[in-house]
């Protein structure tokens, strides 16, 4: 077979190994600007933007289905990815992933109408979706055991670039726009917002295009080829990164595996499909499931999508929480990439335990830190409540003057003369939202709006991914109810800084060990017969519990504090913790038909 290879035994493969990771790393990166584009281009897509065919502008609930709608993107295509890497070969998968991506970025500068926006946002999320499904599984399958941690890491960390790169861009504009408004041209201001959210979104274009093209000219898994029944394709893909000798050994490895599991059929009389149901897969479909629901269970998202509001609300003013939050993004993409040079050396499940654990602490000081300051928050929600106009709305302006008024006779934040937080949490029905934080010596004098729009999701589709079990029509016709109205002396700005540390050694840790070992675990632990659609599958299991703490986090941060919430991320991180350091086992410089027959061996034994 290996005469059939243009690869001379012994030729270096380096410069291959490095454009596939390459490839795969700006498949990484277009994940992160995935994630993080639109948080910069929304205050200017919200400023400017009208519907060509009502002349509207976005209301609140256009705004956030906008925004959600990369999120629906994700979950349709996860729910499928496994099942079309399957069918169409990793490698046009890939290819297919970075089309949508690259056809996505034109339909979303140039769109006019509501819904080219938000269709354009739909095939990011899809991109994304199919990207964070095809690349680590891909990788997992053509990378030596010695660098397969090393490459997926990289993938993690051109995500956190693509993260850092998105908001860079939005600070880089931002200044922009600062320095436009300056002129007191309300035209030219108003022009260069339009431009602004229009040209975020171009500057994503040269990498997806790149992606593309780098898509074409790797090579397919060999272990998909190998399945297919392709076995002098299979060589012929390893021979590309690996050595005569090297691609030879992993080739006779899946010919005895393959071999193994036809004689088990066999000798049992069988003819069993391949399922995740087999018991000799439970035990790895299971570890990756835990894996990844825990990752999100450290509040990891919630950290860095409401990390300007925390810091805020920790006493830093608001330049200084949105310069935190960039810093933050820079402690993610710098962590992550000692993660990348130690998870060969160190290993996942090393990575894994210091990380969680890290976490775990990181959590419980951020959490005393608020509980301490949240000692004096008092709920004014009936005072506010009899706000409540006959439209079912409330327009409430916050000065110190008003704040007095609203805490009446009542202790906690009422007996100082220091300044004031208010967020009021409310709902229509079963959707609940919150009120930007509003300081009561603000200069902007703005009233905190409370509107129907304000809260409900636009369509059905939308509300179903906000919350799955509400009714949108009695939403509608639903009166306003104030679930809390809190108002809070404004902590100190050495007590924010303090929060922000936390926050970023939160970070630190995360990015160290969960951020690049969650990629691994997850296309490592799982056999190669099952390793698609079971990837497809946690990774539902992981979107799902990301939802869920989306959802219950503005109720439970109004109801309890943030300090209860950061206590409840680091319970959860304990699960993390034990799962790593007890029942994970150690991957690093094993192959995949190694991992899998340890899996084999366990089940065999119990």
């Amino acid at each position: 077979m290996s005469g059939k290879s243009n690869v001379a035994p012994g030729a270096d493969k380096t410069g291959y190994n490095r454009f596939l990771l390459l490839v795969a790393g700006l498949g990484g990166l277009l994940y992160g600007v995935d994630v993080g584009i639109i948080a910069g281009a929304l205050p200017y897509l919200e400023a400017t933007f009208k519907d060509a065919a009502t002349g509207q502008t976005l209301n609140a609930g256009q705004l956030s289905f906008i925004v959600a709608a990369v999120l629906l993107g994700s979950v349709i295509s996860t729910l499928f990815a496994g099942m079309l890497a399957d069918f169409l070969g990793r490698k046009k998968l890939m290819a297919a992933s970075g089309i949508l991506f690259v056809i996505s970025i034109p339909m979303i500068a140039l769109a006019h109408g509501y819904w080219p926006l938000v269709f354009g946002r739909l095939l990011q999320g899809i991109s994304g979706g199919l990207i964070g499904v095809v690349i680590p599984l891909y990788l997992a399958e053509c990378l030596g055991a010695a660098n397969r941690g090393k490459g997926t890491g990289i993938f993690q960390w051109l995500l956190t670039l693509g993260i850092v790169a998105a908001a860079l861009i939005a600070m880089y504009f931002s200044y922009q726009v600062d320095a436009v408004k300056a002129l007191h041209d309300p035209q030219k201001f108003f022009d260069f917002q339009d431009h602004a959210w229009r040209s975020i979104f171009w500057v994503s274009l040269p990498p997806g295009i790149l992606f593309v093209i780098g898509s074409f000219l790797v090579a397919e898994s060999p272990r998909w080829l190998f399945r297919r029944g392709r076995k002098e394709a299979a060589l012929a893909a390893l021979l590309r990164s690996r050595s005569d000798e090297q691609a030879k050994l992993e080739l006779q490895e899946m010919e005895e595996t393959a071999a193994a599991e036809k004689a088990k059929v066999s000798s049992a009389g069988e003819q069993i499909k391949e399922s995740l149901l087999r018991r000799k897969y439970v035990i790895p479909f299971l570890l990756a499931c835990v894996i990844l629901a825990c990752n999100q269970a450290t509040g990891v998202n919630s950290v860095i999508g409401y990390n300007p509001t925390i810091l805020f609300q920790a006493g830093l003013s608001d330049l200084q929480s949105h310069w935190g939050y960039v810093i933050l993004t820079t402690v993610n993409f710098v962590c992550t990439i000692f993660g990348v040079m130690l998870v060969d050396k160190k290993g996942r499940k090393f990575l894994l335990s210091l990380g969680s654990a890290g976490i775990i602490v990181s959590l419980i000081c951020a959490g005393l830190l608020f509980h301490n300051a949240e000692k004096s928050r008092v709920d004014v929600k009936d005072a506010v409540q009899a706000m409540v106009t006959a439209d079912q709305k409330v327009s409430l302006p916050f000065d110190e003057t008003a704040a007095a008024q609203l805490l009446g006779a009542k202790a906690g934040a009422a007996n100082s003369s220091q300044p004031k937080n208010l967020v009021v949490i409310y709902s229509y029905g079963d959707f609940h939202a919150a009120t930007a934080v509003k300081r009561s010596n603000d200069p902007d004098k703005t009233p905190v709006e409370i509107s129907r729009a304000g809260c409900l999701p636009p369509n059905q589709v939308a509300a179903f991914f906000q919350n799955p079990f509400a009714d949108l029509e009695a939403a509608k016709n639903a009166p306003l109810k104030i679930d809390n109205a809190l108002i809070s002396l404004v902590p100190s700005e050495q007590n924010g800084w303090l929060v922000a540390l936390c926050t970023f050694a939160f970070m630190a840790f995360f990015a160290l060990g969960p951020g690049v070992c969650v990629w691994l675990a997850l296309s490592e632990l799982m056999p190669t017969r099952i390793r698609s659609n079971g990837m497809s599958v946690a990774l539902l299991i992981n979107q799902a519990v990301s939802t869920t703490i989306a959802a219950v986090f503005l109720p439970t941060v109004g109801k309890y504090g943030y300090g209860t919430m950061f206590f409840v991320f680091a319970g959860c991180t304990v699960v993390y913790f034990i799962t790593a350091t007890f029942f994970l086992p150690e991957t690093k410089g094993k192959t995949l038909e190694e991992i899998e027959e340890h899996f084999e061996g366990r089940t065999n034994n119990q």
